[in-house]
């Protein structure tokens, strides 16, 4: 990665309502990017701001009998309080309805209609004679054209997902009075985006996209861009269009106007070169969007920046939806979750930013949150293997009086050797951040987890008390190796690093610190680093998205002749491919097994998955002994919701196989360590 500043963005979120679950993928997602940079020793800049324009604002003001002002304000003070719960740190955090954003827009609009990329002509509107005035999108309310769904927007369809314009809706009505609005002629104004059609397929030639994305711009050029309508007739939330007494900017032309207002106004806080990072400079320009607003960002976006003399994104990092449990997040079906239902269960936060990490690829698929594989993984991976590493090395080193919390001076060639091994994923795992792959990382760290924790458990430093140079050397290796851990996940968890740099009595870590090792340092007194969470506490997050009342459905379609056919039988067995990613399959460890008293069917299984022990009941004591099973890995179903059997709770369900006489258990060819999923 050069010298070159980099800028870094996430969307700007409508300063209309509370961040989601769905939002937080993308500013945990660009925050780890901008905290490995800043680790790294780049400069690195994070910039965001409310999205503050636009009717829906007008909207819920009018309703609220407050101002639109008055709006933004509270929501911007919640988003802030809401970004530092989950360790989102910008390096500016503005507002679209500023006077950096308001001089910006008109700047680049001017330069825009200089260079004769804008015009005008007239559009019909939708009016309300009642209230005299022109409608935006969002003050008509109808019947979609296109399915029939009711009490439907002005611009688009929220059940069928069509776009269309306001006089296209049928049985309008006002949303301020309720009258059905007249047509009126009314001037617009659009921007020429076909004039750069030659500086689009440009910058689709380059690297800035991923190869999704760039196969959807390619189909959108081929069938022609349209202009674009950027200005609304007023009353309108928005900055006024240079000239004109009663048209505004629409939202789209100065929302993203914010990147660039924010580092404006970040400049002017801190002294800092605006020019170098938006016009003249070297800076590398890093865009974190949804999939859902690529259009805007590309087709439109890409040529305000080219005709206007801005530097453009040189990546555009598209990310795709988040699911809860495997559904589409929706307050119908209760998977509808705001990050202040997270916090008001009392989950920790770094656990999310973990749980996303391990998911979040450069890619633009759908990321599910799947709460079952939430607790097992955090509980697994961050509790068990990391913190565990910790807590196993440096209680025992705190409590032999003889080592006085110090590090071994020296270590052997074979310490030297294990600790190297760690050393040399440093560049693998920065190469990761940097692409965006942060799920590889994670893969890498657990890996390295596993074996700092096998090395643990082959030298059982717990028998050592009477050995003080060999105990101390165990004990440098094994703290070492959680330093280094600690040092590859601080860009995901940076609280839980902190408590760390703390206990080793460091200072916060840099990247280049994953290039070494410590010997002769003293510590300082282990403190709890991560509780375990438990099914209970997610279960009151997802209490907290109460159910409401469903939406519109599209109307009926009229009935046709009717015409009896023959009836199929249904055929059975065959599922989604959606129902079979819900079942979450992982190997296991049987650990220990008993016979259970009069159920001559039944064996009671304690295996370890991934770490974590449960118990588990299974009918297979007619084929197996309990003494055969132990030891054995097999296959379970891991998210299976508990039941008690004979009085036992059973946390899984084993797979086995069963031909009506015989049956055998499902097992890997080779062996498999506990907790890796089967797929």
């Amino acid at each position: 990665m050069p010298d070159s500043p980099l800028v870094i963005t996430a969307a700007l979120p409508y300063a209309n309502g509370s961040i989601h679950l769905g939002h937080m993928v993308e500013y945990i997602q660009a925050d780890i990017f901008a905290r490995y940079h800043r680790m790294a020793g780049h400069k690195a800049l994070f910039f965001c701001a409310d999205d503050t324009h636009g009717a829906p604002i007008m909207i819920r003001a009018r309703n609220e009998g407050t101002t639109p002002e008055a709006v933004i304000e509270r929501f911007h003070k919640e988003h802030l309080e809401d970004f530092s719960a989950f360790n989102i740190k910008f390096d500016n955090y503005h507002s679209t309805n500023s006077e950096e954003n308001r001089v910006l827009s008109e700047e680049i609009y001017l330069k825009l209609k200089s260079g004769g990329h804008i015009t005008t002509r007239n559009v019909e509107q939708a009016y309300c004679d009642t209230d005299k005035m022109f409608l935006p999108d969002r003050f008509v309310r109808g019947v979609c054209p296109r399915c029939g769904a009711e009490n439907q927007y002005g611009d688009s369809c929220d059940v069928c997902g069509a776009h269309y314009a306001s006089t296209e809706l049928k049985e309008a009505r006002c949303s301020l009075c309720g009258a059905p609005p007249s047509r009126k002629m009314s001037s617009h104004y659009f921007f020429r985006v076909s004039d750069f059609i030659p500086a689009l397929e440009n910058y689709l030639e380059g690297d800035a996209l991923q190869p999704e994305i760039k196969n959807f711009l390619a189909t959108w050029l081929k069938e022609g861009l349209r202009d674009w309508d950027i200005s609304r007739d007023g009353p309108y939330f928005g900055f006024k269009i240079p000239g004109e007494e009663d048209k505004y900017f629409y939202v789209w032309l100065d929302a993203p106007i914010g990147y660039i207002s924010a580092a404006k106004n970040w400049a002017g806080k801190t002294g800092g070169n605006f020019d170098a990072l938006w016009k003249s400079g070297d800076a590398k320009i890093h865009h974190f969007i949804g999939k859902d607003i690529v259009y805007f960002h590309t087709l439109f976006w890409i040529p305000m920046l080219e005709g206007s003399g801005y530097k453009k994104p040189d990546k555009i990092h598209v990310h795709g939806f988040l699911t809860i449990n495997g559904e589409k997040m929706s307050k119908s079906k209760g998977t509808f979750l705001n990050a202040r239902d997270y916090l008001s269960a009392g989950v920790n936060p770094e656990l999310l930013r973990y749980y996303y990490a391990t998911k979040l690829k450069h890619t633009v698929d759908d990321l599910d949150l799947n709460f079952q594989d939430f607790v097992f993984r955090v509980n697994a991976e961050l509790v068990n293997k990391v913190a565990n590493l910790g807590s196993r090395t440096i209680t025992i080193l705190n409590k032999n009086a003889t080592l006085d919390n110090r590090l071994a001076g020296e270590l052997g060639e074979s310490q030297r050797g294990f600790l190297n091994e760690f050393i040399a994923e440093s560049g693998d795992i920065a190469k990761e951040y940097e692409a965006c792959d942060f799920s590889l990382a994670i893969k890498r760290v657990c890996r390295l987890a596993d074996k700092a924790n096998q090395y643990i458990d082959e030298k059982k430093p717990w028998d050592l008390k009477n050995d003080p140079a060999a105990l101390s050397e165990v004990l440098a290796v094994g703290i070492n190796a959680f330093r280094l851990l600690a040092i590859y996940l601080k860009p995901v968890v940076p609280a839980f690093v902190e408590k760390v740099e703390r206990i080793l009595k460091v200072e916060p870590f840099e990247w280049a610190d994953s290039l070494r090792y410590l010997t002769g340092h003293q510590i300082g007194q282990f403190e709890r680093l991560m509780d375990r969470v438990d099914m209970k506490d997610v279960e009151k997050v997802m209490a907290a998205a109460q159910k409401v009342e469903a939406p519109a459905k599209p109307a009926p379609a009229k009935k046709a002749k009717e015409v009896k056919v023959e009836e199929k039988p249904e055929e059975k067995g065959l599922i989604d491919f959606d129902d079979f990613s819900k079942v979450d399959l992982r190997t296991a460890k049987v650990v220990a097994a008993e016979k259970i008293e009069k159920a001559e069917k039944l064996l009671k299984l304690t295996i370890d998955v991934g770490g974590v022990q449960r118990p588990l009941v299974a009918g297979i004591a007619k084929h197996y002994t309990a003494e055969e099973m132990v030891g054995k890995t097999i296959v379970i179903v891991a998210n299976l919701k508990p039941r008690k059997l004979m009085g036992i709770e059973s946390q899984g369900m084993l797979l086995a196989v069963n031909d009506g006489e015989r049956l055998a258990i499902v097992s890997p060819v080779s062996e498999m360590p506990s907790g890796i999923k089967v797929s």
